[in-house]
């Protein structure tokens, strides 16, 4: 007797679209720059001095790079300093924020989740992948599943054959 089984994938016929956020993170790397190595005893900003610097400093070397402004330490920094740092950096980098590399990364992943056409989910059952390789942040997950909630179906989180119900619109 020869049994023939056939195997079904019900997950691809489930009809689930699964999105990973990972694919909306930045391609470029981040860097920081931190203001406090021009600081005066790590607590002066002068400005004399601070123009100078500016004037000579290698702003290629930020190019195609995210680039975030911080001062790491207690000082005073007056805010034509950041203005200063950011209209150097501009021409050069891929983008300029006000924050460290957490907060860059998440005013990035708003920026890309912002561009997202979320009426082409209409009515879809959406699962969002979780446990990558590249970190997404929280902010990222919040962001798109509020703007999801709108117009899926449903949405879950995990892998298409073991996910977390997250929402389900009532009929």
């Amino acid at each position: 007797m020869d049994i023939q089984e056939n195997i079904v994938n019900k997950v691809a016929q489930s009809g689930l679209i699964t999105i990973d956020l990972a694919n909306y993170a930045p391609k470029e790397d981040i860097v920081i720059y931190d203001i406090k190595d021009n600081l005066f005893h790590g607590l002066i900003l002068k400005e004399k001095d601070f123009r100078e610097f500016i004037k000579n400093h290698d702003w290629s070397q930020y190019a195609n790079k995210h680039v975030g402004i911080i001062c790491s330490t207690d000082a005073i920094v007056p805010t034509w300093a950041y203005m200063l740092l950011a209209n150097k950096l501009e021409p050069h980098a891929a983008s300029v924020h006000f924050g460290d590399k957490e907060t860059v990364l998440n005013n990035l992943f708003q920026e890309a989740l912002s561009k997202i056409a979320y009426e082409d989910y209409a009515d879809q059952r959406v699962v969002v992948k979780g446990c990558g390789d590249i970190y997404v942040p929280e902010s990222a997950f919040v962001t798109f599943t509020v703007a999801l909630s709108k117009v899926a179906k449903s949405i879950m989180y995990g892998e298409p054959c073991s996910t977390v119900p997250v929402y389900k619109r009532k009929s």
